[in-house]
């Protein structure tokens, strides 16, 4: 059997550089109005919004001779190279100048450009932004506006009669020609790429701020984890997103909340674990094949911190049959803050990588206790890994100061600690909530 290598992270998609959302969707859908909506919301950001329209091609002189017959929404129309290059370099912080689309005379303006500097967030909007896969490879969330047929269309007509100077039988044949044969081809088989869709555009108020929630969050964890190498936040999905909503309802059932808290605690478990070192391994398939994969790591342990730490124990042990489970009770006495500690791990575990676990990282003091004492024990500070549900940045910064070695995996990072050193908005007393002694 081959020697147990140094530990290679398992890695998760660490954030970096500015939130790139594009926002899809029919024409006349509300797709402006949902992103200016979201720039309202993300005020305290910097945000810049990039509209596709921008890059459409300019006219030749042929086309100009028919352009009733030109399809201004077809793939085609726009010049998808130059918006490449534009979001790669908004991308990489870079500014750019968009050109400036003339829509009466069908062509760019050559003398003056849009400056767009570099900013927290990117929104991309347009009918077809979903189109080119190089595109959406760039994306962090993808949004797709949907609307019904009839209402896109009476907008459409106020819009182009009144933006952009067109009479109404124009506007009209070039839908029945062009737009809605394109919406079928193009805009609507995109829809399966979004991350969220959103029905009733501007009018779906929870759709937009849940979507404000989560860029909110991911700027928030992109700056912790440029400062800290050592932070992981597990790659977040809407299905992640909508368990947080449901845990952190103080309305939610103690059984729904201890449901979706274990699916979620899971999750961070199977994460953590795919940290831990490894040894290679060949096995022989049924098909008499040769697979060359990997042997999990021996010598593991769980430490949880009673008594929140406790609930995240049934996950560790679904995950690795047999774990041994340690536990360490800290409590704070009085005003003078002086920790009484309670300890029982197993006795070899100064040889051991350890999971510690608790599912709220607030202040970081009663983990920093709990990890001081695992160093006492003679574990290596490399060999711990820190699991929780969420994280407040004082908590981080706290531990991370403190222990640079060590690894904090997490599904979300909060916004920061009240007066009251709660995390918020945080899911209150998670022990009380989770053993349903919180009555």
């Amino acid at each position: 059997m081959p020697e147990e290598t140094t530990s290679i992270d398992y890695v998760m998609e660490k954030a970096s550089g500015p939130h790139f959302s594009g926002v899809s969707g029919g024409t006349a859908s509300g797709k402006t109005t949902v992103c200016d909506m979201i720039i309202q919301q993300l005020h305290d950001h910097r945000v810049v919004l990039v509209n596709q329209d921008s890059f459409y091609r300019g006219l030749t002189t042929e086309e100009l001779k028919r352009v009733h017959e030109y399809n201004f929404d077809h793939p085609d129309a726009f010049d998808t190279e130059q918006l490449l290059v534009c979001v790669q370099k908004l991308k990489s912080g870079q500014n750019v100048q968009v050109p400036i689309y003339d829509f009466k005379q069908h062509h760019r303006s050559s003398d003056s450009f849009r400056q767009v500097n570099a900013s927290d967030v990117i929104i991309l909007e347009g009918i077809l932004v979903f189109h080119d896969q190089r595109v959406r490879n760039l994306m962090n969330m993808k949004i797709f506006v949907d609307a019904d047929a009839d209402v896109r269309l009476a907008r459409r007509i106020r819009r182009d009669t009144v933006e952009r100077g067109r009479d109404v039988n124009s506007v009209l044949e070039q839908y029945a020609k062009f737009v809605k044969p394109a919406f079928d081809d193009f805009v609507l088989p995109s829809k399966k790429y979004a991350d969220v869709i959103i029905p009733r555009g501007g009018d779906n108020h929870v759709a937009i701020d849940l979507i404000v929630q989560h860029i909110r969050t991911k700027l928030g964890e992109h700056d912790l984890c440029k400062i800290y190498p050592n932070v992981y936040v597990i790659q977040s999905t809407f299905q992640i997103r909508g368990m947080h909503t449901l845990i952190r309802d103080r309305e939610i059932s103690k059984h729904d909340f201890v449901f979706y808290s274990d699916r979620l605690i899971r999750l961070v478990v199977e994460h953590g674990l795919g940290h831990l070192p490894f040894t290679e391994k060949q096995v022989i398939t049924p098909t008499a094949s040769v697979y060359p994969g990997v042997d999990f790591c021996k010598k593991l342990c769980g430490v949880s911190i009673i008594r929140s730490g406790e609930s995240m124990e049934n996950a560790l042990r679904a995950c690795c049959k047999g774990i041994k489970i340690g536990k360490i009770l800290i409590h704070r006495d009085g005003d003078d803050g002086k920790q009484l500690i309670y300890e029982k791990l197993p006795k070899d575990i100064s040889e051991r990588h350890v999971l510690l676990l608790d599912p709220v990282l607030g202040t970081g003091n009663s983990a920093s206790h709990a990890i001081e004492l695992l160093l006492r024990k003679g574990v290596p500070e490399s060999h711990i890994i820190f699991l929780n549900l969420i994280s407040a940045p004082e908590g981080i910064h706290c531990v991370c100061k403190r222990f640079p070695s060590l690894k904090i995996v997490t599904s979300e990072i909060d916004v920061a600690l009240n007066e009251e050193f709660r995390v918020v908005p945080g899911m209150g007393e998670f022990g009380d909530r989770y053993f349903g002694t919180d009555d």
